[in-house]
């Protein structure tokens, strides 16, 4: 959904002259054909451009910002790399994005303590890299680690592969300074897991950039471990793979990570990177990784072989060699961009489901492919039940992606109706957040509004993401997102 840009409503000349003064000339964003740039994060479906986009560089740059808007009344957006997936980085018209690309730097690496304190503009993977020579590493790792900002996972907590037995971004955030809605400056947390009082880390991340910026985040780091091993199993049915993940729990094992792919993401994947590691005849795949100490990963791969036989696999392939786990991983991390290559556009899903739920809510998801008419290609954190579901069609064809979205928001429907969540990792942004009445009551939608109303009296912060306006769902899902007045964001 392209948003069609109107005529400024603010005279942005004299604000460019501030921030220009506070930022240089080379911090400030204001020409048409760069403002583009900025239209849309990963969810390209929605696009706004932006009134202006600053990029500062320290945490006094960005409040010093931030009180201007706080002044002059006028709304932003954080952004860090844009990868987003649900909308929370979309401008809306005629604001003021702050964007945290160049805040690049690691600040503090603390082995002893391990932790490491980082701006937010820090690539995921940067972390693991500044510390493996020292035999550490940061748990999440989203697929798009390797573009990915940290501030960005700290403002959806992402997940990632390994978020079943290590958990998602706010399990490993220690402590954060942020710069609230107001301008002031504010440490929460500190340097250890255990701070009295309340946990407005906790509230912080998954805040999706309403509560306010994080400008310097410490992070909790692990140690590596002892031994590694991952495993790949290929099924003729999708629904053993499931039985499968639910049996090794049931077993009193937690792997690192459990990954599922269907058939079509296979064969996507392997004409994109070609790892030669999925069977193209498989219906789906199951990836394993056990880690510990060595004897326990010994017995852990070896029973885990034997509940993947039992449940129908036809074949299973083990890499304990750093280069070959890296190479099972390769077309998983890839699943993503490769479904570009099954169709000229997908839309993404992120819902939660109980494991034990699995073969229904696949069957379910089947459903409603042929009901709609669209193919559903099925790469999940299967371990934790976050399903990804992409739905492939054509956006040039009139109507279509109103009928994806429809089918989207029928999957995440499903995923509440059997206990599950709207969202795993990838947040609720503009695309998911007239669903939450189906998962939430008035009475926790307006609880969650007095925390962001304490923090974001007036709801210059990311307005109109995360909470449903008053229009109906049908509306706010068609609705273009732009011009939203103060009274509608709480």
């Amino acid at each position: 959904m392209v948003i069609e840009a109107k005529a400024p409503t603010r005279n942005w000349k004299p604000i460019i002259a501030e921030l220009e003064l506070l930022l240089g000339k080379n911090g400030v964003v204001q020409r048409k054909e760069e403002l583009f740039t900025y239209e849309c994060d990963g969810l390209t479906s929605y696009r706004q451009r932006p009134g202006l986009v600053v990029l500062p560089r320290t945490t006094e740059e960005v409040a010093a910002v931030v009180k201007l808007c706080d002044r002059l009344q006028i709304p932003w957006v954080a952004r860090g790399a844009g990868t987003g997936l649900s909308g929370g980085a979309l401008p809306i018209e005629d604001c003021l994005l702050i964007v945290t690309a160049l805040m690049r730097k690691i600040l503090k690496i603390d082995l002893e303590n391990r932790t490491v304190t980082v701006q937010p503009g820090v690539i995921n993977n940067w972390v693991t890299q500044t510390v493996s020579g020292a035999g550490f590493y940061f748990a999440p790792d989203p697929s798009s680690q390797v573009i990915c900002s940290i501030g960005g996972n700290v403002a959806e907590n992402s997940g990632g592969v390994h978020c079943l037995k290590y958990g998602v971004t706010t399990n490993h955030v220690l402590g954060l300074k942020l710069v609230l809605p107001d301008g002031s400056i504010v440490n929460v947390g500190g340097t250890n897991s255990e701070m009295p009082g309340y946990d407005l880390t906790g509230i912080f991340v998954g805040s999706e950039g309403t509560l306010g910026i994080a400008t310097e985040i410490t992070l909790k780091i692990l140690k590596v471990p002892e031994a590694i091993c991952v495993l790949l199993a290929d099924f003729t049915s999708i629904e053993a793979a499931g039985a499968s993940v639910s049996d090794i729990i049931s077993a009193g094992i937690i792997p690192g990570g459990m990954e599922i792919m269907d058939n079509l993401s296979i064969n996507a994947v392997e004409d994109v990177v070609a790892t030669g590691c999925y069977p193209r005849d498989a219906t789906a795949i199951l990836l394993v990784e056990v880690d510990g100490l060595q004897v326990e990963v010994d017995a852990n791969k070896q029973r885990i072989a034997e509940i993947c036989q039992k449940n129908g696999a036809r074949n299973i392939t083990t890499a304990s060699d750093p280069e070959q786990r890296l190479k099972l991983w390769k077309g998983r991390k890839a699943a993503f961009a490769a479904a570009g290559h099954l169709s000229p556009d997908y839309y993404v899903q992120d819902g939660v489901i109980p494991r034990t739920q699995l073969s229904f809510v696949l069957s379910e998801i089947e459903n409603l492919s042929q009901k709609y008419g669209y193919r559903i290609a099925n790469v999940f954190h299967a371990g934790d039940g976050n399903l990804h579901p992409l739905i492939l069609y054509d956006n040039s064809i009139a109507g279509a992606l109103e009928q994806v979205e429809e089918l989207g928001g029928e999957i995440l429907k499903l995923c509440v109706k059997v206990g599950g969540s709207l969202s795993g990792e990838h947040g609720i942004g503009a695309d998911k957040k007239c669903y939450m009445p189906d998962m939430f009551t008035e009475t926790d939608l307006e609880t969650m509004q007095w925390v962001r109303q304490a923090f974001n009296p007036k709801g210059l912060a990311n307005p109109g993401k995360m909470f449903p306006t008053p229009r109906t769902c049908g509306e706010a899902a068609n609705a273009k997102l732009a011009n939203f007045p103060t009274a509608e964001l709480f």
